[in-house]
């Protein structure tokens, strides 16, 4: 693999500490004799957009375990503008970033930015999204991506009653109504999720238990480009018109692979009369990332669901990806065939995830401290 040889500025205790960062990264990173600083080292972490809670938490979380680390960081958020992420990783590179951590807007879009990181011997991790069609993407830190679209799928089926809570068939028989949404076709985790999804939904489909009634299953058909709130809603808003005569055909549920697509679709169905919670007739609703205002929603019964994604325990990973880069050395990889670029396959690190319903909203978000009490209750972070 490619990489700068950098200067011996990660710690032992830097080391340790990226391995081993409690969730909130609040401890400090110990001193070790002997070592040059890990100040030394300058680290790019380029996000998409401040747009959603998510990509701010993790901007906040790499940012954070990095300077405890003792690293210095140039945090960007590009606010979903391709031109303006690739100045920006420009920039970077000008400004002499030694290590490059970058959550693509558009995982084609930055072949020239990763090309001149190369020539300059500066490693790049991609961040839970994929950097594609270029050979100078050294790594990638991630969820694995296919398994949330599988728990996008369960917690759907859960809602409609033909999976139970261990996720085994209930052998409810009673068909239902379904509409599927896909994320952003220029994100690389979309095909993932939504291959997970659909291969868990089929067998529902070739039993007849579950209709796609508006018959828009294609990928291409159902994606939401830039995973847009309002782009999510007015699908939903004409599928209503054109497939459920304007919300008086019954709808049973969605596929929504993103808390805000989430919310938007549930905009659409409420306006459409279905009810202003489940208890009411509101269709079934997934979601993912556990943004605050959905996980507020699921704990009122009007979303059914989200995926839980730590992106504090991504962050961690991509800290101990950087400073494995730090020491001349590869990071550690637990996936080595899944993630091919276009180009090459790239080394992957991959995590867990979680399904999150009303009745685990309190030991998978609140006692893990992701989020309070009080943000649940008023859907709002502190």
């Amino acid at each position: 693999m490619r990489r700068k040889v950098l200067r011996a500025v990660a710690t032992t205790g830097a080391f340790a500490l990226a391995f081993g960062l409690a969730a909130c990264a609040s401890s400090p990173a110990p001193e070790s004799e002997g070592n040059a600083e890990a100040t030394d080292i300058t680290v790019g972490v380029a996000m998409p957009t401040e747009t959603s809670e998510r990509w701010i938490a993790d901007g906040d979380a790499v940012k954070s375990q990095l300077e405890e680390a003792g690293y210095d960081v140039d945090l960007q958020f590009a606010n979903d503008d391709i031109p303006r992420q690739q100045q920006q990783l420009d920039q970077m590179i000008t400004n002499g970033a030694d290590i490059l951590i970058v959550a693509s807007i558009d995982g084609t879009a930055l072949a020239t930015q990763l090309e001149n990181a190369a020539s300059k011997g500066i490693p790049v991790i991609a961040y839970d999204r994929l950097i594609n069609g270029t050979e100078d993407v050294d790594f990638y830190v991630t969820f694995d991506n296919y398994t949330v679209g599988v728990q996008q799928a369960q917690s759907l089926l859960r809602g409609l009653g033909f999976l139970d809570e261990n996720n085994e068939d209930t052998g409810q028989a009673d068909p239902k109504s379904i509409e599927l949404f896909a994320g952003s076709p220029d994100d690389n985790n979309t095909k993932f999720f939504y291959q997970g999804a659909i291969d868990t939904l089929q067998p529902y489909f070739d039993d007849g238990r579950i209709t796609v009634t508006s018959g828009q299953i294609d990928m291409d058909t159902v994606s939401t480009l830039r995973w847009d709130q309002a782009t999510a809603q007015k699908r939903m808003e004409d599928l209503l018109t054109s497939t459920y005569d304007g919300g008086s055909k019954p709808l049973d549920g969605v596929l929504a692979p993103y808390d805000g697509i989430s919310r938007g679709i549930i905009t659409a169905l409420e306006n459409a009369g279905y009810g202003s919670t489940i208890e009411d007739g509101l269709p079934i609703v997934s979601g993912q990332d556990a943004e605050i205002a959905s996980v507020k929603m699921i704990a009122d019964g009007v979303q059914y669901a989200t995926i839980f994604k730590d992106t504090r325990k991504l962050a961690t990973q991509a800290v101990a990806a950087a400073d494995s880069f730090a020491k001349g050395e590869e990071p550690e990889a637990n996936d080595t065939e899944t993630y091919d670029n276009g180009v090459k396959v790239v080394p992957s690190y991959l995590l867990e995830s979680d399904i999150v319903v009303a009745d685990n909203i309190a030991p998978l978000l609140v006692e893990s401290g992701y989020w309070t009490e009080e943000e649940v209750a008023a859907g709002v972070a502190d």
